[in-house]
């Protein structure tokens, strides 16, 4: 779908490949494809919002000291009202469905959601609202704001490294391709499960890593 998306909008923007009317990966030279710069300044102030096709969640729960468990949470909707000249400024709201868990071992996502772990009857959702943007570099910076699971609030700061930000190319709901600004990153934190509630599996320090793309939809 991506790849159909990208090769009509590369036809429809470039009058050589409108003229060509192969439509192989070979028409499209790599020159063709708008790339993301390494350089948040890149990407235009504005309301952007995240790109659930571009974006995963996953958490890594240690597995009582013998291993580590990775889990993907599949429903994620997230805005950013981004300032590139003064980012302290923006500010991030998102939303986590907590019964979308993707999990090798059939059936441990339905445990989860039970009463005695997540509880997702009593807290469907967790949710991320930022109280502080702090650029370090060009590529990387930190984003803090109050995080909250199964109804407890609690400061977390992630550490953001930015993938790439520009023009380039997105799908509006039908497919259709449009160019727009975009800004993609990964964010990682850690949070002790302790002060979400969680029972007494899970009393070690857990990852999460967040990689996601926000663009400009009209």
């Amino acid at each position: 779908m991506l790849y159909r998306v990208i090769l009509a909008a590369a036809l429809a923007a470039s009058p050589v490949l409108a003229e060509n009317q192969q439509t192989d990966a070979e028409t499209i030279a790599p020159a063709d494809v708008p790339r993301g710069q390494s350089d948040y300044h890149a990407a235009a102030a504005g309301q952007y919002r995240m790109d659930p096709l571009h974006t995963a969640v996953l958490v890594r729960v240690p597995h009582m000291n013998f291993s580590i468990s990775v889990l993907r949470f599949n429903e994620v909707a997230a805005t950013l009202d981004w300032n590139p000249d003064s980012p302290a400024t923006s500010q991030l709201d998102a939303t986590v469905q907590m019964e979308s868990i993707s999990t090798p071992a059939p059936g441990f996502a339905d445990f989860l959601y039970g009463a005695d772990y997540l509880n997702t009857a009593q807290f469907p959702e967790a949710t991320f609202r930022s109280t502080d943007f702090a650029a370090e570099s060009d590529t990387a910076g930190t984003v803090t704001g109050d995080l909250t699971i199964m109804g407890q609030t609690n400061p977390a700061t992630f550490d953001v490294t930015l993938v790439g930000a520009g023009r380039g190319y997105a799908g509006d709901e039908a497919g259709n391709p449009f160019i727009t600004d975009l800004i993609g990153m990964t964010a990682v934190t850690t949070i002790d499960p302790q002060a979400y509630g969680l029972n007494a599996f899970f009393t070690d320090p857990i990852d999460i890593q967040i990689d996601g793309e926000f663009g400009v939809h009209p």
